[in-house]
């Protein structure tokens, strides 16, 4: 397994889940009402996909070893842009959380909270990975040891395999393909 493979496959999903976060927002800024149950569900993708599954495995298995080996032009670009970015995004998503609950106690105008911080989100994470497509993956790949990339590979596999027998991968997929049917055309459709 190529874990830097893998890991550019993840992004098509979260990705894919950007798009459903985009026209959930679309809908609030029509004044449709606000779904928690889907904006929670999400949330619960950002969280246990996007950043614990995929940027849990770029921060435990790719960027320090970069840094490591790579010395000082790694060091910038992973503690100075990725780590920061993706911090950055765990910031807009406790500001969506925080602004659904605002709404749900009945302040209306939380709403653009909701907006602004779901768009802030699906912009940054769209910038963010199109720099580790095609910047940060293949400055590792050319750059890092045949060795390095190779424990890479080892640990990547190691993880998708634990992960898969907890469901992960099938619950968030599974997950991102109902919600996409709900927003595909930025009309909620709902149960």
């Amino acid at each position: 397994m190529n874990g830097i493979e893998l890991m550019v496959l993840e992004h098509t999903y979260i990705k894919r889940m950007l798009n459903v976060m985009r026209s959930a927002s679309y809908g609030v800024l029509k004044g449709e009402p606000i779904v928690r149950k889907d904006f929670d569900q999400m949330i619960d993708f950002v969280r246990n996909y996007a950043d614990n599954h995929h940027h849990g495995k770029e921060e435990r298995m790719l960027f320090n070893r970069m840094m490591e080996e790579l010395g000082p032009v790694a060091e910038k670009l992973v503690r100075h842009g990725m780590l920061v970015e993706h911090d950055l995004g765990r910031l807009f998503i406790r500001q969506l959380e925080e602004a659904l609950d605002r709404v749900e106690a009945g302040e209306d105008e939380a709403r653009l909270d909701v907006i602004g911080n779901a768009i802030g989100y699906t912009d940054l994470l769209t910038r963010h990975i199109d720099k580790e497509d095609n910047v940060v993956y293949p400055f590792s790949q050319n750059n890092l040891s045949a060795g390095t990339r190779q424990i890479i590979d080892t640990e990547c596999e190691a993880f998708e395999q634990e992960t898969e027998q907890s469901g992960v991968q099938n619950k968030y997929i599974n997950l991102l393909e109902e919600l996409e049917a709900r927003y595909r055309t930025g009309v909620n459709r709902h149960d």
